[in-house]
C-alpha cells in the first residue's frame, strides 16, 4: 500500500527532528508544527524509513467518534466559508462511529476508496468533492455510486474540505508555497471577513533569490510531486523571478487579482488557452502551469499535520495517513519534436 503514517510526524515534533514523512514543511507559514529552518519541502513517492524509537500514535488514549473528528475538521475548515456552488463537509459515516486512522487524498476515487479500506481507516478526508452537483442514484454500477457503497460497506467515512480549505489559513495554497520554498507574504484575494488578513485565495510569495522563469520552472517540477503533464512556462525563459502569486488547483479566474499584485510570476494548474494568452497580451507576467492534482497534494500533508495536532491536544489515538496515489487523470506527455520551430510548411 503507498501510504503515510503519522507515527514519524508525532516523533520528530517530540525530538524536535523536521522529518514529516515524504514532506517536509518550511517556513515561518507552517505553524502547525513551529517549524522554521528553512528547508524545502519534497515530495517522496514511498514513506520513510521508520525512524528509531518512535512512538505508536494510537497508544496516545481513546479512539474518538466520527462526530468528534467532524468537529475538529469543521473548526479547521468552517464549512460556512466555502463558495456558494462547493459541496464540502460529510458525506457518508455513521456519526457514533469510533475512528482510529484517518486517510488524507486529494480525489475520492474508487483506488483511493479502496486504499482506505485496506489501511483499515475509519474516515477517507479528500479536497474534492465527491458530488459536487446533485444526484438522483448511488447505484453501485456507476463510478460514483460504486465508491459510496465501498465506503459504507466498509464503515469509512467520508468527509470533504475544497474551497473552505483554499480560503483557510494556513490553506492549500499554502502547502503549496511551502513545497516549492517560497515566503508567503499575503493572501492574494484576501477574505474581507478576516480582520487578521491571513486568509482567502492564493498566495503572494517571494523567492530567497531571484531564478530565472526557466529555473523557476525546473524548481516547481523537482519540489511538486510528478505528473504526466509536468511543468510548463509562458513568458521568457530568461527573465528575472522575484516575486510570485500561487493558487493550488485551478487559477485562470484570478488573472485580474494577479496582475493588479505586481508579481514577476504566476504558478498554478489548468491554466486555458485563451485566458492564458490574454493575461500574456495584458502585461509582461510570467506564467507557470502545472497539474491540478500535483499542486493541491501538498495540502494533504498539511490537514493531516493539523489533525495530528487537534488528536495530541484532545489525547486521541488518531493515526493519521496521506495517500500516495497519483489520481491526476492524465498519464502520458510528449513534446512535439518541432516545438520551437513553429507549424510546418
Amino acid at each position: 500500500m503507498s501510504l503515510t503514517s503519522s507515527e514519524d510526524a508525532r516523533f520528530a515534533l517530540r525530538t524536535g527532528q523536521l522529518t514529516l514523512p515524504g514532506f517536509i514543511h518550511k517556513g515561518d507559514r507552517c505553524r502547525i508544527h513551529k517549524i522554521n529552518r528553512g528547508l524545502p519541502c519534497r515530495w517522496s513517492p514511498t514513506p520513510p524509513a521508520p525512524l528509531p524509537g518512535s512512538f505508536r500514535a494510537g497508544s496516545l488514549g481513546p479512539v474518538p467518534v466520527l462526530s468528534d473528528v467532524i468537529n475538529a475538521l469543521d473548526t479547521l475548515w468552517p464549512r460556512a466559508r466555502a463558495e456558494d456552488w462547493d459541496a464540502v463537509g460529510p458525506v457518508c459515516g455513521d456519526p457514533g462511529a469510533g475512528v482510529d486512522r484517518v486517510l488524507f487524498a486529494v480525489d475520492p476515487v474508487q483506488e483511493v476508496a479502496d486504499e482506505a479500506v485496506a489501511l483499515g481507516a475509519g474516515l477517507l478526508v479528500t479536497h474534492h468533492p465527491l458530488y459536487l452537483r446533485g444526484t438522483t442514484s448511488v447505484a453501485a454500477d456507476t463510478f460514483k455510486g460504486r465508491v459510496v457503497h465501498t465506503l459504507i460497506r466498509n464503515g469509512v467515512a467520508l468527509y470533504v474540505a475544497h474551497t473552505n480549505a483554499d480560503r483557510a489559513d494556513p490553506g492549500v495554497s499554502d502547502a503549496l508555497a511551502a513545497a516549492l520554498g517560497l515566503r508567503v507574504t499575503g493572501p492574494l484575494v484576501p477574505d474581507p471577513d478576516d480582520p487578521s488578513g491571513r486568509r482567502g485565495l492564493g498566495r503572494l510569495c517571494a523567492l530567497d533569490r531571484p531564478l530565472s522563469l526557466r529555473e523557476f520552472a525546473a524548481l516547481a517540477a523537482e519540489r511538486l510531486p510528478a505528473a504526466a503533464q509536468g511543468v510548463r512556462a509562458a513568458g521568457d525563459p530568461d527573465r528575472t523571478v522575484r516575486t510570485v502569486a500561487v493558487c493550488g488547483g485551478s487559477g485562470d479566474s484570478l488573472f485580474a487579482e494577479v496582475r493588479a499584485a505586481g508579481v514577476d510570476a504566476y504558478l498554478t494548474a489548468d491554466l486555458r488557452h485563451h485566458p492564458a494568452s490574454e493575461a500574456r497580451e495584458h502585461s509582461p507576467l510570467a506564467l507557470v502551469d502545472a497539474a491540478h492534482w500535483a499542486t493541491e497534494w501538498p495540502w494533504c500533508e498539511q490537514a493531516a499535520a493539523q489533525l495530528d495536532a487537534v488528536s495530541e491536544r484532545h489525547g486521541w489515538g488518531l493515526r493519521t495517513h496521506v495517500s500516495r496515489r497519483v489520481t491526476d487523470p492524465w498519464t502520458t506527455h510528449h513534446t512535439a519534436p518541432r516545438a520551437s520551430e513553429g507549424a510546418p510548411n
